[in-house]
């Protein structure tokens, strides 16, 4: 019925040599996929009325309690928008969505009580998501149709991300405006919580009734789905989440096959979809319209996450397309359990902030390793191509004061907060317009490492840098950059790189080497010529650093 989401070994041999070399193709997984009996229960039959005015929460929930009780079928919403409160799923049950119906979710904040939940990695009481299910097996929201969170009736918006006329149907719609007339909040309990420290935080001895005073400002992912196993999302579109779209946790055997995700592009936290400490995904076929990141991994925040324990693995992405997102595929920020074993392939992102995007910083700690990403073409990037980072939200001091003296290097010792990124492969990308071509960063305590990076053609205005990495390897890399003045390579307090047949157009200066503690930098194949200078050498770094063939 389905298109099996496996890689097969006939499909693996094409893949590149610097892959093969890193991993057994033999050990990918296989994602099973539920299925289901024929037997149909359609929401009509259980009072479900397609007037847009009815509100249909109990006949819907009925159908999908007979179904389960009966074991399982098909729970029909057919032709006709159908209004709802919460929609709780069953195991053994596909709500099918048809092509013609919108499944649209009330504006009515009190039909979504408060419930014992997770955001962004952390226990938290949320309002009850629109759709929903924990513990269950072999479950799938199929069809064609919409299925609306209704979600601005929960975001809070800035002025200046809306036209005139815009923020104008906007106060008069209600909610309230902060004091210097610049933010429109859809009620006082929700910019209360906007102004609450930790707000929904649920920390030991705190019920959900102590969260009321702040309860607009809980809002819900549209989809949420936490231990669940043979899960299949195909066809529907998920549109105007409060927050996050598709928030699956702890869940195994998840496959997402041509799903429409589509949140505006203010939507505050409107993540396309964020898979939790899951293993066995693929999600292909797919596009991504997002207010936040697009395609993102997680697996927990902090001490949190860490005594989850639960890396997110053993997943594929393919022939997916994002728009606008933060980022196009990303990992992190909330990744203390770890990332590893994914494979990434054949996607396109359109004007996101970032395509690549890899993020954390110290306190998570986590190992994200063994990533595998090819064949991504972008275009309009507003910042990085490629981006690794581990000082997200957070600066570190400059080279150059450090180097006069009026700034310390940050050295905490490593410990289990200590986050890594290493063993990541990237290949065969394309970049018509970045604000930059690639950027690495690691931490001093722990360097970012053992990256490939390769067969790029990167259009931006600046060229690459890498900064507190070790054994990082750019091989045939293009970096077409719009300023001749800076460098094509600035590298900071790195070592034992390899850089080979880089090509650029005309420019001042090729490497910017920084830091006394840069060394066995090794450039090969690459047409000095089109450089006036070869090297600059700052803050500490010797010429001996650099070998130049």
């Amino acid at each position: 019925m389905h298109m099996r989401c496996v890689w097969t070994l006939v499909s693996l041999l094409t893949t590149s040599v610097l892959f093969a070399q890193n991993y057994s193709w033999s050990n990918l997984p296989v994602i099973h996929q539920p299925t289901f009996k024929k037997d149909t229960f359609n929401v009509t039959r259980y009072g479900a009325v397609p007037d847009g005015e009815t509100l249909n929460t109990k006949a819907i929930n009925a159908a999908i309690d007979a179904c389960t009780r009966k074991g399982g079928g098909v729970v029909l919403v057919p032709q006709g928008l159908f209004l709802t409160g919460p929609i709780t799923l069953r195991s053994n049950v596909n709500l099918h969505i048809d092509r013609a119906a919108i499944l649209q979710f009330t504006s009515d904040k009190d039909q979504y009580p408060i419930v014992a939940g997770n955001w962004e990695g952390h226990p938290a009481a949320r309002c009850q998501s629109p759709l929903s299910g924990a513990d269950l097996e072999n479950i799938a929201i199929t069809g064609g149709g919409i299925i609306d969170g209704n979600g601005d009736t929960w975001r809070w918006i800035a002025k200046d991300r809306l036209t005139e006329s815009e923020w104008k149907h906007k106060l008069a719609s209600g909610g309230v405006v902060t004091e210097d007339g610049k933010t429109w909040f859809p009620s006082e309990r929700s910019l209360k919580g906007y102004r609450t420290k930790d707000a929904g935080w649920l920390k030991p001895g705190m019920t959900t009734a102590d969260f009321m005073e702040i309860r607009d400002f809980l809002r819900p992912n549209l989809l949420v789905l936490t231990n669940c196993k043979k899960v299949l999302l195909e066809g529907a579109t998920f549109q105007n989440s409060p927050a996050w779209c598709l928030h699956t946790l702890l869940c195994e055997d998840l496959t997402v096959q041509d799903v429409h995700v589509r949140n505006p592009w203010y939507a505050a936290n409107g993540d396309g979809i964020d898979v939790e400490s899951c293993r066995g995904v693929c999600i292909e076929n797919s596009t991504f319209d997002a207010g936040d990141d697009g395609i993102c991994v997680k697996s927990g925040r902090d001490e949190e996450g860490r005594k989850r324990g639960r890396p997110t693995e053993n997943m594929i992405v393919r022939n997916d397309i994002v728009y606008r997102a933060h980022g196009g595929f990303v990992v992190g920020s909330e990744m203390s359990g770890g990332a590893r074993n994914i494979f990434v392939t054949d996607c396109t992102f359109i004007g996101t902030d970032i395509g690549l995007r890899f993020k954390t910083v110290r306190g998570r700690g986590g190992m994200v390793e063994k990533i595998y990403v090819k064949n991504i073409s972008m275009r309009d990037i507003i910042h990085q191509a490629v981006f690794l980072d581990m000082y997200y939200f957070a600066k570190p001091p400059a080279i150059a004061d450090i180097y006069a003296g009026t700034a310390k290097v940050d050295l905490p010792p490593v410990s289990e907060a200590t986050p890594q990124f290493r063993d990541i492969h990237i290949s065969n990308i394309v970049c018509d317009g970045a604000e930059e071509g690639i950027f690495v960063r690691g931490l001093p305590e722990m360097n970012i490492r053992d990256i490939e990076l390769s067969n790029m053609v990167l259009k931006a205005a600046k060229g690459a840098e890498l900064i507190e990495a070790q054994h990082i390897g750019l091989k045939n890399i293009e970096l077409i950059t719009a300023d001749s003045t800076q460098p094509v390579v600035y590298v900071e307090n790195s070592s034992d790189l390899h850089l080979d047949n880089i090509s650029y157009r005309k420019t001042t200066l090729l490497l910017s080497i920084n830091g006394a503690r840069c060394a066995n930098i090794h450039v090969a194949n690459t047409d000095r010529s089109k450089a006036v200078h070869d090297a600059a050498f700052n803050y500490g770094a010797t010429k001996d650093a650099v070998e130049l063939k």
